[in-house]
């Protein structure tokens, strides 16, 4: 499936409102709520994602179509490193070790940011780099594996 990328900017920026609230309130709450919001978005697929729906519907009809489109594989494991990150804050946050989830919600917040600012998806980038290391299994390297 291919995405609009200025999807993906405009879910990083409401993702960076959202950090940013629970960096001044330290609520675990919020936190896991956002930790859901990534969980959709990797388990589910960036059409389901709730700030996706909202472009969508509300953003995406004002701007007219995009100029290119992207795959949707390097956002979606973004969304499951931001769930990673989020589920780390949560557990800092919720076992009392507030600067692990200081740490983690401030590490997701340089990620979003970056995003939303510049369309720098460190998350897009890792999941490059580590196709590189390690590709996806052939059909017929799958096959040649099963003689062996």
């Amino acid at each position: 499936m291919k995405v609009d990328p200025r999807g993906q900017r405009f879910a990083a920026a409401l993702t960076a409102v959202v950090l940013v609230a629970v960096l001044l309130t330290g609520s675990a709450w919020l936190l896991a709520a956002q930790a859901v919001v990534f969980g959709i978005g990797a388990g589910l697929g960036l059409k389901y994602a709730p700030y996706g729906q909202i472009y969508r519907r509300l953003v995406r009809p004002r701007l007219g179509p995009p100029g290119e489109l992207e795959d949707e594989a390097p956002p979606r494991f973004s969304q499951f490193v931001g769930l990673v990150f989020c589920v780390i804050g949560v557990i800092g946050y919720a076992a009392g070790v507030t600067p692990l989830g200081i740490a983690a919600t401030a590490l997701a917040l340089a990620a979003a940011f970056l995003n939303a600012a510049f369309g720098l998806c460190l998350g897009c980038e890792m999941y490059v780099m580590i196709r590189r290391v390690w590709p996806a299994r052939t059909a017929s390297h799958g096959q040649s594996m099963t003689r062996r």
